[in-house]
């Protein structure tokens, strides 16, 4: 009798799947830790309310005369503190945006490498399941050829 050829075990010939996560925070630098805090300090509501109460005081601290008057309507030196956080924080959001980016092709290809290893994993195991189909026919043939011919 002659035995079925039977496909060797498959091989895993990749890596381990890397977190993305992990890849990009190896690779932050500094300035880019620091954009990224300022795009989420200066993108939430925390953030929209401080400023709102802050300017609400300057303006009635200014306008009621309370204390001295640093900064009269129509509140000049508020509208420069104002254009100097836009000057700065712009870039810096613009910043953590691109690196966002940059994240997101890095997880797109990790995403693609992973999609390539499944693909190649799948095809071994429905080879596998194909040559477990021939054995089993064989093995079906084999075992009729064996049975005694039956009487009806």
């Amino acid at each position: 009798m002659r035995r079925p050829a039977f496909p060797r075990p498959y091989q895993h010939e990749h890596g381990p799947v890397r977190n993305v996560n992990d890849v990009v925070k190896e690779q932050l630098t500094v300035g880019q830790k620091a954009a990224d805090w300022i795009a989420a300090k200066v993108g939430s509501w925390e953030f929209i309310i401080g400023q709102s109460v802050i300017l609400t005081i300057w303006a009635l601290l200014n306008v009621t005369a309370w204390v001295q008057h640093w900064d009269p309507y129509p509140f000049i030196l508020m509208n420069l503190v104002l254009s100097l956080q836009a000057a700065y924080t712009a870039p810096m959001i613009m910043m953590s945006q691109n690196r966002q980016a940059s994240r997101d092709r890095l997880e797109a290809h990790n995403d693609y490498e992973i999609n390539q290893t499944a693909e190649t994993e799948i095809r071994a195991i429905l080879d596998n399941l194909a040559a477990q189909n021939i054995a089993i026919t064989e093995i079906h043939a084999m075992l009729e050829n064996l049975q005694p011919s039956r009487i009806d």
